[in-house]
């Protein structure tokens, strides 16, 4: 079994140790995948917000944001790792040092914009939920918008330069096996502490917005978070009050529940990295293809319960289209 020194130095990011050419093409055929299906996905939910002045609202204007960042992973990153996966194991091009860090780079800014966004999106539903429609209006005006989702960008692109190794996997955990006592492992540390708390703050806003919404009487869909004066048609009578309720309570648990699991197995490797001894990197690399797994499915997570998305993604696909406009049989 090759030691973690040669692991380290020779496999791309998120591969495995293993130098199974079994292994390393069933990764490179589950990064294809992730980044043909997040490529398409991410594209549509943000053609479909720029083309539908509908659904060009405040919370969809994070949702873009969030898409955007994805997209970097699953349209620039994952296909790298895809193609890298097909390479042997001893190939320049898993050296170069300069290509390593422009990978880390990527990734490092998808990532950051995307779990910032996550955070933004939850918060514009709590807010919108919980408080009185002019807080909504006062704090979300179009430029404070724009300065939230500015910021989210500055903050990756500082993070970039000022710590290259905290989102490059096998970079901390693998040289804190080298270096038990290096700042590696403060950079280990940084991470899970990060991501840990931006999931509290998170969860803390979710977790509100299913106790409004359970004790309230107002008949909210928790995944259209839309002010209903924004929508340029009727909004279709909504169902009982009490399976509303229960309806939208499931489907904020359900975002939780696909949220956690992408990130919170990151947050304790890190930490198992930290206080104790480094996982296997067998476990360390299947925590971060969970985290960036994530950069596929958060276009879904977003937009499936929503009605306007499923209306305007109807009117474009062809299927669709041919169907509204093919002839109905005559009925006798």
């Amino acid at each position: 079994m090759p030691n973690a020194s040669s692991w380290s130095a020779s496999s791309p990011l998120l591969l495995l140790w293993e130098e199974s050419s079994g292994t390393r093409i069933f990764l490179s055929l589950l990064y294809a995948v992730l980044a043909i299906s997040g490529t398409l996905s991410n594209v549509m939910v943000i053609y479909l917000v720029f083309s539908f002045k509908k659904l060009q609202t405040t919370s969809n204007a994070f949702i873009v944001n969030g898409c955007a960042a994805d997209l970097s992973v699953c349209a620039l990153w994952m296909p790298q790792e895809a193609v890298l996966g097909l390479l042997p194991p001893n190939s320049s091009s898993l050296r170069s040092a300069e290509y390593r860090l422009l990978r880390g780079g990527i990734l490092s800014l998808g990532l950051t914009v995307s779990l910032a966004s996550h955070l933004l999106v939850a918060f514009n539903r709590y807010v919108l939920i919980t408080k009185l429609p002019s807080v909504y209006q006062a704090l979300y005006q179009r430029r404070h918008t724009g300065c939230m989702i500015g910021l989210s960008w500055a903050l990756a692109l500082l993070l970039v330069p000022l710590l290259p190794g905290l989102w490059i996997p096998g970079s901390a955990q693998q040289s804190a096996l080298r270096q038990p006592d290096g700042s590696s492992r403060y950079t280990a540390l940084l991470l899970a502490l990060a991501v840990l708390g931006q999931t509290v703050l998170l969860l803390h806003c979710y977790l509100g917005i299913v106790r409004r919404v359970r004790g309230s009487a107002k008949r909210v869909s928790v995944l259209n978070f839309h002010l209903l004066h924004q929508l340029p048609f009727p909004a279709a009578p909504p169902p009982p009050r009490r399976a509303q309720r229960r309806l939208s309570s499931v489907s904020v648990l359900l975002l939780c529940c696909v949220y956690l699991l992408g990130t919170q197995p990151l947050v304790w490797v890190s930490l198992l990295s930290f206080f104790l001894r480094p996982a296997p990197p067998a476990l360390q690399a299947a925590s971060w293809l969970l985290l960036c797994s994530l950069s596929a499915l958060n276009p879904l997570l977003y937009t499936w319960r929503s009605e306007e998305f499923r209306r305007a993604a109807r009117s474009v696909l062809p299927r669709a289209e041919g169907a509204a406009t093919a002839p109905r049989p005559a009925t006798a």
